[in-house]
């Protein structure tokens, strides 16, 4: 189970950040109120994940996440450059993970 709260954790931290971006600096009420809401959540289900997962590796994973969720959507969503080599080093962030995941069992 805490590898799902994990995930979910990770989900919120795309949510929260994407909402920042799309709150123009807190401007738009309602974005900024989502965004607030999606960091919580992050928090709070990270908090859930770390009973269980060793502290390093959930933040690895956590923010892993979070980092190729927003690269990926900051494509789709905001037209960032797309380059070869973005995506090598999406590639050396999941290889990363994957290693401390394995080196927790």
């Amino acid at each position: 189970m805490a590898w799902i709260h994990l995930l979910v954790a990770g989900f919120f931290e795309v949510f929260w950040a994407i909402g920042l971006k799309m709150s123009h600096g807190f401007t738009n009420l309602w974005i900024s109120i989502l965004t607030v809401i999606g960091m919580i959540a992050s928090f709070y289900f990270l908090a859930l994940a770390l009973k269980n997962i060793p502290l390093g590796t959930a933040y690895a994973v956590w923010t892993g996440i979070g980092t190729i969720g927003t690269v990926i959507l900051g494509i789709l969503l905001f037209k960032e450059p797309a380059s070869i080599l973005r995506f090598v080093c999406i590639l050396l962030i999941v290889s990363g993970i994957t290693g401390l995941k394995l080196l927790s069992a």
